[in-house]
């Protein structure tokens, strides 16, 4: 007899169980689901933040309608065009450094509708 608090997590009659469903992960539905890129306006906004860095800017570019590996290889290129270190987190790239106009401007050659955002 089951506990009410246990379920199936593999078994080697049908191998790996999806947790939220219960069915083979070959036949899950539930984690094929694909994260939409997010949606906003249209613009890609790039802007300076020294928030929680003490006093450290950075430049944070944020709207822009990639998945994580695309957004990520794009960090990648422009970390190198800058020539200094960043991350990408929650969908925002962060940029080491004030490189705004620098970063609007490499962002417009690539086809994205940029502007720079905050004072």
């Amino acid at each position: 007899m089951r506990d009410s608090n246990s379920e199936l997590v593999y078994s080697t009659e049908f191998g790996d169980i999806c947790p939220k469903c219960g069915k083979q992960n070959k036949k899950c539905k539930c984690q094929k689901k694909k994260a939409s890129a997010p949606k906003g306006d249209g613009k890609v906004r790039v802007e300076r933040s020294t928030k929680g860095r003490k006093g450290k800017g950075v430049s944070l570019i944020t709207g822009l309608p990639l998945e994580d590996r695309e957004l990520k290889d794009l960090a990648k290129k422009l970390k190198q065009k800058c020539g200094t270190g960043g991350a990408v987190k929650d969908g925002v790239i962060e940029i080491q450094g004030d490189h705004r106009e620098f970063l609007v401007e490499e962002l417009i050659k690539l086809g994205f509708k940029a502007k720079k955002s905050g004072g």
